[in-house]
């Protein structure tokens, strides 16, 4: 049974770029990093115990977090122990340094997570005989963002689209711009308020005034992503899974019918703007009043803060059952198409997960990706999929903000 095969490098460079050191007259152009002595990159990948990976947004804060990961490894020499002389590494064990996992199958190398060393968490064995092990933990990009305070942003002037502004808040802290995917962006922004806050609430401040999406990806590029995107990719052809045959198999399904996501009011304020309310009547009176407050965003206008209250809660009055994850087993026999699906699906892309019920009936739905996690160890593979509609309806959206939208008279 043919199976992904994992490496797990660390690459004790300094700086963002996960690429091998090009020493001058050496190495290929365009994929490595200038410099002038060989990076010392290690492949643990033999060494490997257990391997878990998590990103993903919060659902509740309409928000992408850092993604983190846990590598442990199987430290019988001491190579990890920060004060052995004799290990290969040694000086080389600092915080920051950086790691990065990607699965190899059929011929093709997937990103599954490049991030930055917080902690070497070393467990020695009471006896001799016992094994000892080194849990590396990491975060990805986001983290570093989160750390880095800003005041001004040069450049950031009123009139500037969400993608532009975005990336001027990446060169202010100088983030590679190899190491970046950022779309155009369809908001107009005001000029940056000149506030003191971290580089990653002002890029999450832009992406709100968009209602886009900001994350990093697998391979620990940023990801910014416009409201085309996020509401829009539905629509496109989706991943089936299913139970009966008719799409790739999964280990387990759950579902459910709650009451987190329902907001029938949305009061949205931009800077120097006075607040724009929106409410649903019918969806108050039957799941009492929720509300969703958003202040400080950037966009230009009142009207285009209205516009997005009044499509936040147009999308999010009514619930219905929705899958919350499905779990995969990439150790499953014949399950190629399910190996590839776990391995390449990112965030946003549209699935339909058909779970048969007892009696004979079924549940279907269509959801984007929101989250992964992997479980990695030498006999297993789990990938789990956090899926969710779409955080705006793209219908909804588009009619409110390039057309006319009855807003008293939905349906649901």
């Amino acid at each position: 049974m043919a199976v992904p095969v994992v490496n797990a490098v660390i690459n004790f460079s300094t700086g963002p770029g996960f690429a091998q050191t090009l020493i001058l007259d050496e190495g290929i152009l365009d994929t490595n990093a200038l410099g002038d002595a060989t990076t010392l990159i290690v492949d643990v990948s033999d060494v490997i115990n257990t391997i878990t990976t998590q990103r993903g947004r919060n659902a509740l804060a309409d928000q992408f977090q850092p993604g983190t990961m846990s590598l442990r490894i199987v430290d019988q020499n001491g190579d990890f122990n920060p004060q052995n002389t004799s290990s290969p590494y040694y000086s080389y064990l600092t915080p920051m340094k950086k790691v990065q996992i990607t699965a190899t199958y059929s011929g093709v190398t997937y990103p599954i997570f490049a991030g930055f060393i917080t902690s070497y968490v070393t467990t020695y064995p009471k006896e001799g005989d016992q094994i000892a092990y080194t849990t590396i933990q990491a975060v990805d990009a986001f983290q570093l963002a989160n750390n880095a305070q800003i005041s001004t942003v040069t450049g950031a002037t009123a009139g500037d689209l969400s993608g532009t502004r975005v990336n001027q808040i990446l060169d202010q802290i100088a983030w590679p711009s190899g190491m970046r995917d950022v779309d155009a962006g369809l908001t107009t922004m005001q000029a940056d308020p000149g506030t003191f806050r971290t580089s990653l609430a002002a890029m999450q401040t832009v992406t709100d005034s968009e209602y886009g999406a900001l994350y990093v990806n697998g391979s620990g590029s940023f990801v910014f992503q416009d409201r085309n995107v996020t509401a829009g990719s539905i629509g496109g052809t989706p991943t089936t899974f299913a139970d009966n045959g008719t799409g790739i198999t999964y280990a387990e399904a759950s579902w459910i019918l709650n009451d987190v996501l329902i907001f029938n009011k949305a009061t949205i304020t931009r800077t120097g703007g006075t607040a724009q309310v929106a409410t649903n009547a019918a969806s108050i009176e039957k799941y009492f009043l929720q509300s969703y407050y958003l202040d400080g965003l950037l966009m230009q206008t009142d009207a285009v803060a209205l516009d997005y209250a009044q499509a936040y809660v147009a999308s999010r009055a009514e619930t219905s059952i929705r899958c919350d994850s499905i779990l995969l087993d990439l150790y499953s026999p014949s399950y190629n198409t399910g190996i590839i699906a776990a391995l390449s699906l990112e965030f946003f892309d549209p699935i339909k997960v058909i779970t048969t019920q007892p009696g004979g009936s079924t549940i279907e739905k269509t959801l984007q990706i929101f989250g992964t996690r992997n479980v990695i160890t030498p006999n297993s593979w789990k990938v789990q999929f956090t899926t969710l509609e779409p955080v705006i309806d793209a219908l909804i959206l588009n009619d409110t903000i390039y057309g006319t939208l009855d807003y008293n008279v939905l349906s649901y």
